[in-house]
């Protein structure tokens, strides 16, 4: 990691659930906000490829920094582990969600083809403003 950027995120106590993470390298400037479909191993101080894609993107679009959340809070490598959760989406996630969204200075949908689960895309989609997409995947 840079050592003059700044990390934080928002765990459940249980750490089975990552409702935010947040990277900052220039607090002048707003901060993006990216929808994955649900957290992997990043945490408050290691990333993982994704983050790492997330901000090269943010940095490359002129932000000062990014805020990362996702339909589904539970933490799985995989989709499939997601998805066999009891309860993948997390008691605090909407509230994450709704709160960091009136915050950000764009969103970006980054969930793929498995957002559809549950009908988590079409509910958030049908909540929040300002919401952009780098690619259209075939189911939306």
């Amino acid at each position: 990691m840079e050592p003059n950027l700044k990390t934080d995120a928002k765990f459940s106590v249980c750490r089975k659930y990552r409702y935010a993470l947040w990277r900052s390298w220039d607090e002048s400037k707003p901060y993006v906000m990216i929808i994955g479909l649900n957290p992997s191993t990043a945490d408050e101080t290691k990333d993982d490829p994704t983050i790492t894609r997330c901000i090269n993107f943010a940095k490359s679009w002129g932000y000062g920094g990014v805020c990362v959340t996702n339909l589904f809070a539970y933490r799985a490598t995989v989709p499939s582990d997601m998805k066999a959760s009891n309860e993948p989406i997390g008691t605090e996630n909407d509230a994450w969600l709704y709160k960091l969204a009136k915050e950000a200075a764009i969103i970006v949908a980054a969930w793929g083809n498995d957002g559809s689960y549950l009908n988590r895309s079409g509910a958030i989609l049908g909540a929040l403003l300002n919401l952009h997409c780098i690619k259209m995947n075939k189911s939306g």
